[in-house]
Formats: C-alpha cells, sequence, structure tokens
C-alpha cells in the first residue's frame, strides 16, 4: 500500500492559493517511509534560499509594513495565518503602484545582501549529497542578483537556480516542474526544502514531491498555524538533521 496519495491542487488557473483538504503527513523526522518497509528513491533537492540556506536578515514585517501601510498590513495578517504573501497581493495594483511596491522590496533585498550568511549545515549537506551525486537546485522568491552573489561568495552553485524573475513563482508548483524537466526526473523523486509553510511546502506538494520543512525556531509549532491545513512530509529544526534523514528514508540514486 503507497504511504503518498495524489496531491491535490492548490491553485486556481492565476495561482491564487487555496489551500485546503490535504492528505495529513508525518510532521516529524522519524523513519516514516522506513517504517512503512520501504524506501523511497530520491534523485534531486531542490532548496529555498532565504531562511534555508542563508540565515535570516531581511526584516520582513518592515518590508510588508513599507509596501502595504500599517493599517493594510495589520488587515492582512489577521486573515492569514500562514503569512502574507506580498508578492501575490500586489499583482492586482495597478502598474504605478506595483512599481513602487518591487521598487521598495528590491531596496530591502538588496540591504540584505551586504549581511549574507550561509545557513548552519548547508556547506555539510551539499557536500553530502554531491558524494551520492544527488542534484541540487534552487528556487527563490528574491532577485537574481542575491542568487548570482550567494553562488560567488560561498562557491556552492544550484542548477538550475531559479530566483523571481521566473514566473509564476512559488508557491506556484511550475518553479519545480520546471526544475525536474530540466533535470528529466519525475517530482516524486526530488524532495523541496523550505521554511516557508505557504511557500515552499505548498510548492512541493502541489508538485508532487516530497517537502522538508526547516522550522529553526519552532514557529510553527503554534496553534496559529494549525488551520493551515498543510503538512511538510519532514519537519527539522537544523539542516544538518537532514543528512540522517535521507540515509534513513530514501534510496539515494543519480
Amino acid at each position: 500500500m503507497s504511504l503518498f496519495l495524489p496531491k491535490p491542487s492548490l491553485f486556481s488557473p492565476n495561482h491564487k492559493p487555496l489551500i485546503s483538504n490535504l492528505t495529513k503527513f508525518s510532521t516529524t523526522i522519524t523513519n516514516t517511509l522506513s517504517t512503512m518497509g520501504q524506501k523511497k528513491i530520491l534523485r534531486g533537492v531542490v532548496f529555498d534560499m532565504d531562511g534555508t540556506l542563508t540565515v535570516p536578515v531581511i526584516d520582513f514585517q518592515a518590508m510588508y509594513k513599507a509596501v502595504l501601510g500599517e493599517e493594510e498590513y495589520i488587515s492582512i495578517k489577521s486573515q492569514s495565518p500562514t503569512g502574507i504573501d506580498i508578492l501575490h497581493h500586489i499583482e492586482s495594483w495597478t502598474p504605478e503602484k506595483q512599481k513602487i511596491a518591487y521598487q521598495t522590496i528590491t531596496d530591502y533585498e538588496r540591504q540584505g545582501l551586504d549581511r549574507l550568511q550561509i545557513m548552519p549545515g548547508a556547506k555539510e549537506l551539499c557536500g553530502f549529497l554531491d558524494s551520492k551525486q544527488i542534484r541540487r537546485g534552487l528556487i527563490t522568491r528574491n532577485i537574481k542578483e542575491a542568487v548570482d552573489l550567494f553562488h560567488l561568495r560561498f562557491g556552492i552553485v544550484f542548477s538550475p537556480a531559479l530566483s523571481r524573475e521566473f514566473r509564476p513563482y512559488k508557491p506556484s508548483p511550475d518553479p519545480l516542474r520546471h526544475i525536474c524537466s530540466t533535470w528529466e526526473v519525475h517530482p516524486n523523486e526530488v524532495m523541496m526544502i523550505g521554511d516557508s509553510l505557504k511557500d515552499d511546502v505548498a510548492c512541493g506538494k502541489c508538485a508532487g514531491a516530497f517537502t522538508c520543512l526547516l522550522d529553526e525556531t519552532g514557529r510553527y509549532d503554534s496553534t496559529s498555524f494549525a488551520t493551515a491545513d498543510l503538512n511538510p512530509d519532514f519537519k527539522v529544526s537544523s539542516l544538518v538533521e537532514i543528512l540522517s534523514l535521507l540515509e534513513a528514508n530514501f534510496e539515494l540514486k543519480p
């Protein structure tokens, strides 16, 4: 009996998130698959960047308030338990208003480039994947300039590496499907790793991939996320934990 069921779509044709009615999965790093007497094949891992491969340096709350204004920020936040999707929100604005919003977002992102730090465990995890000849990809809602700086500063290159310029961006499954197509592997042989429930886990599940949520601080243990109805296959508090998770639950194949 298969542990995994087909992933229902979270998106309407214009890629608006419709998070609902998803199959519940384990959110611990226990041997979810191996205890069922089977290991799934894994050929590739796709990472989020900000807050996953890099230490969080962008003040998102301040950025959202700068874009939306205090009153609208509070209103939207109260209606979105999993977080504000600022990029999708501003898509309905006028072109002139969008231009100002994108510039504000980009300004905050560029301020964070000077403080860019690699996440503890990232080099070790990437080295482990390389030793197993497992493909590594990247999907971020940040700008290409940030991705290029990451590659240059830390000497770890991901391919494909899709930034905000690739449309539609997360939480649409399209970026992950594009990477799988480039690699010529099926999404059910790939894992999406990220620190966002609404972006990374949603993207991975909709594409049909395995998902791993990085929750360093335990913020997703809060009851405010209980109604999100969107659980990852695995949940870890550090990237270091993923090495043993992969070996315990997957047959790693090039």
